[in-house]
């Protein structure tokens, strides 16, 4: 990776230079995005954009400190500008969204220049059961940048795949349940899932209104912390909270179960970030356990009846004569079995079809012991231990890819917080094999701040006892 895409930000100095950055992310974009293919729709507007933004600079004019900053943003998120399109053939002719999302209308008032939109998962990997991470109809496959036949993971693979490979050092991702947390640490980045409402829903591609929320996907805590600071409408500025390494005042719990041993690489991974944070001064409450949380009955059951209804309210946005319903969906992608259809299928869509709204007894007592297991399990712990967040290992390193039979996820962090609507922020803590993996901080809603700063911390000590974190070299197979 160029050693001038480090931590790039606007600020007040007139010697940055938007369309330099611009145009050196564009060759860089060309040169390697064929290997990775983290980038469906590039935004042939970008260069005219940094150089308005330029000279909004030289007059003195200056938004903030991403001002002339490139983003990536995930391809189920509106730009008036750009298609967006979930990554389905179904909305790929359609003519892009009447109005940006308002998180991307707060993006370009702070001055960021939108790079282009990435791939994803289709449908944000809610459409069958046996789906690639990263492949979309629309988009392609991304491929993870440290070895190119492992997945990217899911569903803001494009995103994650890309902050990697060095084609922006900034990317908006979206999360239901480990999209974001996951490509974050199989790409060796920081992911941040903020609480969910925290940042507002409208204008982005829904699963479900009690899960689903945009997020930072970045190189670095700080820059997702700036990030997070613009999506949010900068009433807080998070980056006020990445400073020292001292956390001799911090409480944080370790739940091994149900959330370790799945991958014994990780597990000494996450055993050498205990290490870090406590001699950050951080006092360790370790061997809790949370609930297990709920089944997959339950949890399919809530995403079910809400995506039927908020994907219906979503698409009714869309300019006339494109598909309304579920039920359109699954008779396109029958129509294009050859393209959609090609290595899984839609039995998650055909069953939430079936669904009776969000009144229904079933829904009702599905959302109730997901909100149990969730909000409940982690609020409990945290209060009966006195406790300010939770660390926990990220996901399990990137498995091989395998269109044939779909994913081989051996374990993850995000379920317990994705029940919950609470926040996650995942982030690079050692290598397994060649491979990144991360360490999960989370907490109860609302607690950016703490996440952030117990992060910051870590991010700092971790980098002074073993070094920068590797870049990934594009070419290696594991």
């Amino acid at each position: 990776m160029s050693s001038t895409l480090s931590d790039r930000g606007g600020g007040a100095g007139k010697e940055f230079k938007s369309v330099a950055l611009v145009d050196e992310l564009q060759t860089r974009i060309r040169e390697v995005d064929p290997l990775v293919n983290a980038i469906c729709t590039p935004n042939p507007a970008a260069l005219t954009e940094a150089a308005r933004l330029d000279t909004e600079r030289d007059e003195g004019r200056v938004r903030g400190p991403l001002h002339g900053v490139p983003v990536l943003v995930k391809d189920n998120i509106d730009t008036a500008d750009l298609p967006t399109t979930a990554g389905s053939l179904a909305l790929a002719d359609q003519p892009p969204p009447p109005d940006d999302a308002p998180l991307v209308r707060r993006l370009r008032e702070a001055g960021c220049v939108i790079l282009g939109k990435t791939n994803l998962s289709e449908w944000a990997n809610f459409r069958g059961a046996a789906s690639s991470s990263g492949w979309s109809a629309y988009g392609g496959l991304t491929r993870n940048p440290y070895a190119l036949n492992r997945s990217a993971g899911g569903s803001s693979s494009g995103s994650g795949a890309a902050v990697a490979a060095g084609l922006a050092d900034y990317a908006i991702g979206t999360e239901t349940n480990g999209s974001i947390v996951c490509p974050a640490a199989l790409n060796g980045i920081v992911g941040l899932k903020p609480t969910v409402g925290l940042i507002p829903q409208q204008g982005i591609v829904p699963i479900s209104h009690s899960q689903d929320t945009a997020g930072p996907m970045t190189r670095t805590v700080t820059q997702a912390a700036a990030l997070l600071t613009v999506l949010t409408g900068g009433q807080i500025d998070y980056t006020e909270h990445c400073r020292g390494t001292d956390l001799s005042n911090v409480r944080i719990g370790v739940p091994r179960g149900p959330l370790w041993g799945y991958s014994t690489g990780l597990d000494q991974a996450t055993e050498h970030a205990l290490e870090i944070l406590s001699r950050c001064g951080a006092t360790l409450v370790d061997h809790l356990s949370l609930p297990t949380p709920g089944g997959d009955e339950d949890q399919l059951q809530v995403l079910a009846h809400e995506l039927k209804v908020d994907l219906a309210a979503y698409l009714a946005t869309r300019a006339p004569g494109g598909p309304r319903t579920l039920d359109d969906l699954i008779a396109f992608n029958k129509e294009h079995a050859d393209q959609e259809l090609q290595w899984f299928g839609q039995e998650l869509f055909e069953r939430a079809a079936t669904t009776e709204g969000l009144s229904s007894p079933v829904y009702v007592a599905a959302r109730l012991t997901a909100l149990r297991a969730g909000r409940d399990g982690i609020d409990d712990l945290l209060r009966d231990n006195q406790l300010d967040a939770l660390v926990s290992p990220s996901y399990s390193p990137a498995w091989a890819i395998d269109l044939v039979n779909g994913d081989h996820v051996l374990g993850g962090s995000s379920s317990h917080a994705a029940l919950a609507g609470y926040p996650l922020l995942s982030m690079p803590s050692g290598m397994v094999s060649g491979l990144p993996v991360g360490l999960t901080f989370s907490g109860t809603a609302r607690s950016e701040v703490t996440l952030i700063r117990l992060a910051h911390a870590f991010e700092t000590a971790r980098i002074a006892a073993d070094g920068p974190f590797p870049t990934p070299e594009l070419t290696q197979w594991v």
